[in-house]
């Protein structure tokens, strides 16, 4: 052994062993890309590329087999919102929000979507819930309240 220097074997131990530097956030569902079933990062892919119908495919498909995933849920609706398929938005948000009530997202997407449709009270719904889920302002309560800010001063000219 050179002085100073660790020998490759204790080097290798060591590596496994020891715990991972980094750490997922404890407070995110979702799991790290490589993790994800494929189909859920291909429709990821596809809506961050605004290519709804390849979102819905890959989505569709995640959705069969996992049948529980309140983003995949509300994931559908946002691609089928973009398309204009409201009845079918709303199916998907819905199931979103019986999965996991309280799943931000879904909220917010779900009221922007209840003022496409000149539903006010509905998409004021969504903001009161989450006024209560969030606590302290979150994005997806502020992006909505300012949607719906928008919405009333368009409605009033």
């Amino acid at each position: 052994m050179i002085r100073g220097r660790i020998p490759v074997g204790l080097l290798v131990l060591g590596l496994a062993i020891s715990p991972p530097t980094t750490s997922a956030d404890p407070t995110d569902e979702t799991p790290p890309a490589g993790q994800r079933d494929p189909d859920d990062a291909a429709g990821r892919a596809a809506i961050a590329a605004k290519d709804w119908n390849a979102a819905i495919r890959s989505f569709s498909s995640a959705a069969l087999r996992d049948t529980r995933n309140a983003d995949i849920q509300n994931y559908l609706a946002y691609a089928y919102r973009h398309l204009g398929q409201m009845d079918l938005a709303f199916k998907h948000y819905r199931r979103a929000l019986e999965l996991d009530p309280r799943h931000r997202g879904a909220h917010e997407y779900a009221g922007e979507a209840y003022l496409m449709v000149n539903d006010l009270p509905k998409a004021e719904e969504h903001l009161a819930a989450l006024e209560k889920i969030c606590l302290i302002p979150c994005e997806e309560y502020e992006d909505l309240k300012k949607a719906i800010a928008d919405y009333r001063r368009r409605a009033a000219r």
